[in-house]
C-alpha cells in the first residue's frame, strides 16, 4: 500500500519522483526503463542546463537522480497494464509481473509511442539517420540532405525545424494533398521544401558500410514507379499513440486517445489521478515541458493527500 505511485520513468516520471520523495510521500515509481522516447536520440541540444546529451546518458541521469531519492520504491522492467478503483477510493495497479500495488493517488506518466512505417530499414537505421523528433535531433543533419515523410501538422513543422539546418529537405505524403494548416503549408513552401504527393515509403537505404542513412525508396502512385532520394536522414513524422489504454475507463481521453488535463495542475477528470508528459493532451510534446509537468503533478497530488483522510 503506498500513499503515490508513478506510471512511468520519462521525465515527466523521473521529475515527479523527485519531487514527491522529497514532500516525503511514501511513493513506488513503476516503469519499464527510464528515459521515454528520447532514449534513442542520439544528441540532445535542448534539454536545458545541459549543453549536449544523448538520449542514453539522458536516460541514466535521470535514472541515477530518481534512485538517489531515499524515499522513493523504484519498480522497473514491469508495463502496467490495468488499473482500477475500489469503493475505498483506493486504486488498484496491476502489471506484467503478475503484481497488483495499491494507492491513495496516482500520476500516469506512461508517454506515447511514435507511430512507424513498418518498413525495412527503419529498425536497422533507427538512431543512425532514421529519426522520430526534428525538434531534438535537426542540429545533427546540418549540411545535409534529408526527407520527412508525413504530411500532416507533425511533417510539416519538423520540415521547419530542419529549414536552418539541412541543405534540402524533401517531404514525402501517402496522400494527394498535404493535411496540414493552410499557415505551416505555405512556411514549407516558401522554405524551399520539394513536396513530393502520393508517394509510398517503401525502404530506408544505408550506406556501403551500413552504419547510417544513405536513401530512401519510395512508389510513386502518379508513375506507378519506384523511386529513391538521396538522403542522410528520415524523419517519420506520422504521429504517435499515447500509452493510456491502462486507465481508459477511468479518466477522460480525447479523440487522439490523450489524457484531457487541467493545464493549472495536471488534474485528469477523476479525482485522485494527475497526468503528465506525452501521455497528456498538452500541445507541445518536449522533455522540458513533461518535467515542469511532472512537478505540478507531484506537488498536487501532495496537497490532495495532506488532505484525504487515510484509510484505517
Amino acid at each position: 500500500m503506498y500513499d503515490l505511485i508513478i506510471m512511468g520513468g520519462g521525465p515527466a516520471g523521473s521529475a515527479a519522483g523527485v519531487y514527491a520523495a522529497r514532500k516525503k510521500i511514501h511513493t513506488l515509481l513503476i516503469t519499464e526503463s527510464f528515459g521515454g522516447q528520447s532514449e534513442v536520440s542520439a544528441d540532445i541540444q535542448n534539454w536545458i542546463g545541459t549543453k549536449s546529451i544523448s538520449g542514453y546518458d539522458l536516460a541514466r541521469s535521470l535514472e541515477e537522480h530518481v534512485r538517489a531519492q531515499e524515499d522513493l520504491v523504484v519498480a522497473t522492467s514491469q508495463k502496467v497494464t490495468n488499473v482500477s478503483e475500489g469503493s475505498d477510493k483506493i486504486f488498484m495497479v496491476s502489471t506484467d509481473a503478475s503484481v497488483t500495488y495499491r494507492a491513495r493517488a496516482l500520476i500516469v506518466t506512461t508517454g506515447a509511442r511514435r507511430k512507424k512505417l513498418g518498413i525495412p530499414g527503419e529498425e536497422e537505421f533507427n538512431g543512425r539517420g532514421v529519426a522520430y523528433c526534428a525538434t531534438c535531433d535537426a542540429p545533427l543533419f546540418k549540411g545535409k540532405a534529408v526527407a520527412v515523410v508525413g504530411g500532416g501538422n507533425a511533417g510539416l513543422e519538423s520540415a521547419t525545424d530542419l529549414l536552418p539546418y539541412a541543405k534540402k529537405i524533401t517531404l514525402l505524403e501517402f496522400g494527394s494533398s498535404l493535411k496540414g494548416d493552410p499557415v505551416t503549408q505555405e512556411k514549407v513552401r516558401r522554405g524551399g521544401v520539394d513536396i513530393i504527393l502520393n508517394a509510398e515509403s517503401k525502404r530506408v537505404v544505408g550506406d556501403k558500410e551500413g552504419k547510417f542513412v544513405a536513401g530512401l525508396e519510395y512508389h510513386d502512385w502518379k508513375t506507378n514507379e519506384t523511386k529513391k532520394l538521396d538522403v542522410g536522414g528520415v524523419f517519420v513524422e506520422i504521429g504517435s499513440v499515447p500509452n493510456s489504454d491502462m486507465v481508459k475507463d477511468l479518466v477522460a481521453l480525447n479523440q487522439a486517445r490523450e489524457i484531457i488535463i487541467d493545464h493549472k495542475t495536471t488534474a485528469t477528470s477523476r479525482e485522485g489521478i494527475w497526468a503528465a508528459g506525452d501521455v497528456t493532451d498538452e500541445m507541445f510534446k518536449q522533455n522540458n515541458i513533461s518535467a515542469g509537468d511532472g512537478v505540478k503533478a507531484a506537488l498536487a497530488a501532495y496537497a490532495y493527500l495532506q488532505n484525504m483522510e487515510k484509510p484505517k
